[in-house]
């Protein structure tokens, strides 16, 4: 198992990767409702954004748990919130390896000082965007975005602005919630 170096970009396989969105073009901002610098939900002045490169094959959502999890226990977030982001980026992760068929995905993660926002960009080239369902008792796949709606505030999906591709994103609190302890 290739361990994750925090400050630098993250490597697997003896590769390393840059925060290059998926089409290989500039990395692009996406798209700011309320001026610049706001991610589309409206998350406030992020204080912190690491971005990761990764191949689409299995071994990657293993790399995207151990990275995110090493990124957040070094910033000190909250055991029980790190877990739930880390469940996040697994579901988001596992999705669109699934159902985009792309080479690769990003994976990114941006902190402030009362959120924590998980967004995976995929390549879009799946014939579906990503929608809650309700599996049936005995179905075998269909509940990632299930768990990824209960854990976390709020989450979406936005096209890339510049060529194929969307990020599918979730916001957890960087708290715990005080009613759950």
């Amino acid at each position: 198992m290739a361990r994750l170096p925090l400050p630098r970009p993250l490597q697997h396989a003896g590769h390393t990767f840059s925060p290059r969105p998926p089409g290989g073009g500039q990395a692009a901002p996406l798209p700011q409702p309320d001026g610049p610098g706001r991610p589309a939900s409206g998350l406030r002045t992020v204080r912190e954004t690491r971005a990761f490169d990764l191949p689409a094959v299995p071994a990657s959502v293993r790399a995207a748990r151990t990275g995110m999890r090493e990124l957040l226990t070094a910033r000190g977030v909250a055991p029980e919130v790190r877990d739930n982001a880390v469940m996040v980026t697994s579901e988001l992760v596992t999705n669109a390896l699934t159902h985009s068929a792309g080479d690769r995905v990003v994976c990114r993660l941006h902190l402030t000082a009362d959120r924590i926002r998980v967004e995976v960009e995929d390549q879009a080239r799946g014939p579906a965007r990503p929608t809650l369902s309700c599996p049936g008792p005995d179905a075998q796949n269909g509940r990632g975005l299930l768990l990824v709606d209960a854990l976390s505030g709020a989450w979406g999906v936005t096209d890339a602005p510049d060529g194929p591709g969307r990020t599918v994103w979730a916001e957890l609190r960087r708290s715990p919630d005080p009613a759950t302890g």
